[in-house]
């Protein structure tokens, strides 16, 4: 991992995704929407922490094992009794939307307090992020990861939020609306789906209304990626669009399993590299380098949908692709 850029921090959920096949089994695949993404920008050659326990059963010690394999550093090594989570997934058809199940009750990652992650940030050397989202977005663990965001924000480092909202899961739909709403007041730079800021009940006739809304109801946020399907993605800011890109070739989609997460991965990454994030703070990119962003950003999440489950590409691999549009 290059010491020339800072470092990201990253919290939430780790867990085995059990994806149908076509003849009916499931297939195990190490997975968790926090924890690929801690993979996946290590692998685009970055300095990539994470801050959640894993369990000491088989499904744990894999998971332990593909962190340490791609150079991912765990900031809470002490494996935990408590059992791996498990997603059931049924893919999506047609490159749609996966469906999922989730087993979460008693599950290692969810194993540690707000102190504990403050207190593996504070140890990181050249923090300047800290990244969560997805499950952690369970009302049920504000407790802990809100006190954590508000620690990181008056330590001075950036805060980027993935929402990848999974409201059918979740047993209190207003109480999710309203944490992830609460998790996206601290955030200075997020990335949503259409279907996101649909979930999230923002008003507004088109994705891009709704992410205006978004802006005037989060005073933190300055910069959002607004992902579209097949449409592509934006990047905007409190000012409008700075840039919208597309993949351009037809792609052989094995299923679309980790697609967010290594979009997210990726536009960090690369903006990480352009000087974008650091400890001076988040620097809004003009156009063309919103343009390198978004082409970067979805590189990587192409990658990964031809393959199952979320298996990241490193950095050779996305930029070859990208340069090859």
């Amino acid at each position: 991992m290059s010491d020339l850029f800072p470092a990201v921090a990253f919290a939430g959920e780790a867990l085995i995704d059990l994806i149908r096949r076509e003849d009916g089994a499931y297939a195990p695949c190490l997975g968790g929407s926090v924890y690929n993404q801690a993979r996946t920008l290590a692998r685009q050659g970055l300095r990539s922490h994470y801050l959640n326990p894993l369990s000491a059963d088989a499904f744990g010690r894999a998971l332990a094992g593909q962190l340490a394999a791609d150079g991912v550093q765990a900031a809470d090594p002490q494996p935990r009794l408590a059992p791996t989570a498990l997603a059931v997934v049924d893919p999506g058809t047609g490159g749609g939307p996966p469906r999922y199940a989730f087993y979460r009750e008693g599950v290692a990652d969810r194993d540690t307090r707000a102190e504990a992650l403050i207190a593996a940030c504070a140890r990181l050397p050249g923090l300047a992020l800290v990244a969560c989202g997805g499950l952690a977005l369970d009302p049920r663990d504000a407790r802990l990861y809100l006190p954590w965001l508000d620690a990181q924000r008056a330590a001075g480092r950036q805060v980027a939020l993935d929402v990848n909202m999974r409201p059918q899961v979740m047993p209190d739909l207003p109480a999710y609306r309203a944490q992830a709403l609460a998790a996206l007041a601290r955030a200075d730079l997020a990335k949503v789906s259409d279907e996101d800021l649909q979930h999230l009940g923002l008003p507004g006739d088109t994705p891009q209304a709704q992410a205006a809304a978004l802006f005037a109801q989060a005073p933190a946020l300055r910069l959002l990626a607004l992902t579209l399907g097949p449409e592509g993605a934006c990047l905007l800011d409190r000012g409008g669009l700075i840039a919208r890109w597309r993949e351009p070739r037809a792609l052989q989609v094995a299923d679309t399993v980790g697609a967010g997460d290594c979009f997210f991965a990726g536009l960090i990454a690369q903006a990480l590299r352009l000087g974008l994030i650091g400890p001076a703070g988040l620097r809004l990119p003009q156009a063309e380098e919103g343009l390198a962003l978004l082409r970067h950003a979805v590189a990587a999440a192409s990658l990964c949908v031809q393959q199952r489950g979320c298996v990241p590409p490193d950095w050779d691999a996305t930029c070859a692709w990208r340069d090859g549009a």
